[in-house]
């Protein structure tokens, strides 16, 4: 058994824009909507769970949106480490990768502006928030989590029998 890369595909293809990626990520974020994100937790060991990330292109780079409560175990974890990784997969074996830092947007207007943002998307990835927060957007619980993303990845099946690289972004 070898341990060194096969050297007749290439390791990665870094791209230089988030432009060059940017369809496809719109694309499988909205076609898969729910995403695997860990944390770490305040004992330094990686925590998943499903979540349901939007993301918008801001000034040529990309920005999610997580509407989620404020006073759950990720926002603990999110307190001592803000760093999180989300995956998301599809049965056709799409993937997509993200590494990003997390912040509250505590704003008003930017909690009413993603709240419309869930509300307007269509399914799968829109849904309406009420559902969870019948108290609309100025719920005590209801929080955003804004992820800035500093590396995105997307590869599938289809690319690695193709022998084409993982396409990168990096911020």
């Amino acid at each position: 058994m070898t341990t060194e890369p096969d050297s007749r595909r290439p390791q990665i293809d870094n791209v230089a824009s988030f432009s060059e990626i940017e369809a496809d990520v719109q694309a499988r974020s909205a076609r898969i909507a729910w995403a695997t994100v860990a944390t770490v937790d305040r004992k330094g060991r990686p925590r998943t769970r499903i979540l349901h990330p939007i993301w918008e292109t801001v000034d040529g780079k990309p920005v999610g949106y997580i509407a989620t409560d404020r006073g759950s175990h990720k926002g603990k974890h999110l307190a001592q480490n803000p760093n999180v990784s989300v995956s998301y997969w599809d049965q056709a074996h799409e993937q997509m990768y993200v590494d990003a830092v997390a912040e509250w947007a505590d704003d008003a207007a930017e909690k009413r502006r993603v709240w419309d943002l869930f509300k307007n998307a269509p399914p799968p990835l829109g849904y309406d928030p009420v559902m969870i927060w019948p108290d609309g957007p100025d719920a005590p619980s209801f929080g955003v989590l804004k992820l800035t993303p500093w590396r995105v990845e997307l590869f599938s099946l289809g690319d690695m029998f193709a022998g084409k690289a993982p396409r990168v972004w990096r911020g």
